[in-house]
């Protein structure tokens, strides 16, 4: 295995840790929520006027997932959509008290994460964060052109450039 795939293999593993750990802790505090439902709690508690296409934008789903998923959460008590008085066209979301506090939940367990992983990242160096920071930007634009090459709407989620051609 050349250094390549080796780093690819450890981000994989480290995120499916990260997020086998943390899934654990959320299915015990956080039993009657999925995890798209309180990811999607927490952007709107930490972004104002959110509405269906930021959150589709954000999480990489189409607006009628984010529709789905937002009007779930309206029945649930957790999200309320209001509108502008000078754009009545658009529809935007905020979290109720309850929303607001299955948030906290939410946010102390991050916490938890971050004190877990506390002793780790103590020992990074700031040029070693600089290295690690630099990498992932200049992954994150290759990607990015990569997604704008196959000419993919996320928030419609269609695939117009390939299949238009065909």
């Amino acid at each position: 295995m050349n250094k390549k795939e080796q780093i690819m293999k450890d981000f994989r593993d480290l995120f499916n840790k990260i997020m086998w750990l943390d899934s654990f802790k959320m299915k015990i505090s956080l039993k009657n929520y999925n995890p798209s439902e309180i990811h999607c709690i927490e952007y709107i508690g930490q972004n104002a006027d959110s509405n269906v296409t930021k959150l589709a934008e954000y999480f990489y789903m189409t607006r009628s997932a984010i529709s789905k998923l937002t009007k779930k959460l309206i029945e649930k008590g957790l999200l309320e959509s209001y509108q502008k008085p000078d754009n009545k066209k658009e529809i935007y979301f905020r979290l109720t008290e309850q929303g607001k506090a299955i948030n906290k939940v939410h946010e102390k367990l991050h916490e938890e994460s971050q004190e877990r992983d506390k002793a780790v990242f103590e020992k990074v160096t700031e040029e070693q964060f600089d290295i690690m920071l630099s990498f992932a930007e200049k992954y994150n634009r290759h990607l990015d052109a990569e997604i704008e090459k196959l000419g993919v709407d996320i928030t419609s989620g269609f695939m117009v450039g390939i299949w238009m051609q065909k």
